[in-house]
């Protein structure tokens, strides 16, 4: 009797390992997009906190074939050093408040676990303080400031200082790549969707300020001073699809969807 019930503890306990192994690929997979969720996360978190030191251990490392970033429509950087320029020197000056939150995941791990692609959603405020000479009053793409209507109303000045303070709305695909063991941002893009002062709504400001996304802001600096990117390693050869009152919206890049290996998809 005793060898029946051993008999039966056994196979009860080869069909839980059998089960374990035939879902070993997708504990795996689920090991993964946690790993990845969490380091876009802390990637974000410190961006919010202007550690960008913290930031760069994120990336692959320096002589990673392939390497590249997009912010906006003006250009990619393809060089390790000119991607890691972005996170040197970002001023974080009192008053200045940086809260982007991320949502809407959709991440996929290649059936080879060496790659893997993710994409978000982002909404989050962007505010500060500038000297009033920073305020060129700017209304073309000649100007080397930013024009008056990115900042509150005079009557909302601060100890004599402009305020600016943005509801900003953005879409982030990155390509991940695993090295010696960890997952590491390879490829970025963010595609910004839409922005607006607090003081006004995101379609007369896009109406009248449709200029403003093509000037190549990087952030707003010591004094509320705009500093623009570096000129960009190449043309773009995708752009954000911005929203504008006379556009429709379409989406920029293609969702991740499941794929073997990176070959087999088209990089962000």
């Amino acid at each position: 009797m005793s060898s029946l019930a051993d008999l039966e503890a056994r196979v009860i306990a080869a069909e839980k390992l059998a089960q374990r192994k035939a879902q070993s690929t997708d504990n795996v997979q689920a090991h993964d997009r946690g790993a990845i969720e969490n380091v876009f996360s802390k990637y974000m978190h410190l961006h919010n906190h202007f550690l960008d030191e913290d930031i760069k251990p994120l990336w692959v490392k320096r002589g990673t074939p392939g390497i590249h970033a997009q912010y906006t429509n003006n250009g990619v950087y393809t060089e390790y050093d000119s991607v890691m320029a972005y996170h040197s020197g970002r001023p974080a000056p009192p008053g200045k408040l940086i809260l982007h939150e991320t949502s809407t995941p959709v991440i996929e791990v290649a059936e080879d676990g060496e790659t893997a692609q993710g994409y978000w959603l982002m909404s989050g405020v962007e505010s500060g303080l500038t000297t009033a000479e920073q305020v060129s009053g700017v209304t073309d793409e000649g100007g080397a400031g930013m024009p008056d209507s990115l900042y509150e109303d005079p009557s909302h000045n601060v100890d004599g200082r402009r305020v600016w303070a943005h509801w900003v709305w953005c879409q982030y695909a990155l390509d991940f790549l695993k090295q010696d063991g960890q997952w590491k941002i390879w490829h970025f893009r963010c595609l910004e969707t839409a922005r607006a002062p607090y003081g006004e709504n995101w379609i007369t400001f896009a109406g009248r300020n449709e200029f403003m996304f093509n000037k190549d802001l990087a952030y707003f600096g010591k004094d509320g001073r705009p500093v623009f990117m570096p000129t960009p390693d190449k043309k773009a050869e995708s752009i954000a699809h911005v929203y504008g009152p006379n556009r429709s919206q379409t989406l920029a890049v293609q969702l991740p969807s499941p794929y073997k290996t990176f070959s087999d998809v088209k990089e962000y």
